[in-house]
């Protein structure tokens, strides 16, 4: 499974938006620069994201993005759906009807082995991303970044806000 690149930038986007401080925004061109992102492609992952109402936008100068809620409350599976959708990861098509030592006519009623396999498999992915919050994100963040490349990074970003 292969998910669209805007992912990546959602998730990443939202763990800058984390660390806003209380009532303060952040410009899409602010996120694109930090990422090394184009801003026009940018814009429509964080209008899924708002959409989704993960973040909320705000017009003007001072403009931008931040999160709707705490960061305790988005899990890293409501990005992905906001941006991928919430269908199964796994489509069967039935290919075993084309069997042709299969009788015509007849049914086994029960759904494709290999279709329940690859749902399982979703599910167990839903599953772990459901219980992965962006809240949990931050602490792996402080604990793995370095601290003076920490410090930097929220200064310039608070510098844009």
């Amino acid at each position: 499974m292969v998910l669209k690149s805007q992912v990546e930038w959602a998730l990443h986007c939202c763990a800058i938006l984390s660390g806003l401080p209380a009532g303060k925004f952040l410009a899409t061109r602010d996120l694109a620069e930090l990422h090394g992102l184009p801003k026009e492609y940018l814009s429509k992952a964080l209008q899924g994201l708002s959409q989704a109402q993960i973040v909320t936008s705000t017009l003007g100068p001072s403009g931008g993005y931040r999160l709707a809620r705490a960061a305790k409350d988005i899990t890293f599976l409501d990005i992905v759906e906001a941006i991928e959708g919430n269908q199964s990861t796994f489509v069967c098509t039935e290919i075993r009807k084309n069997n042709p030592c299969r009788k015509t006519g007849t049914r086994e009623g029960k759904s494709c082995a290999v279709a329940r396999v690859m749902w399982k498999a979703d599910q167990a992915w839903r599953a772990s991303l459901r219980d992965t919050t962006l809240a949990d994100l931050g602490e792996t963040l402080a604990a793995d970044i370095p601290p003076a490349l920490y410090k930097e990074t929220f200064a310039w970003v608070t510098a844009r806000t």
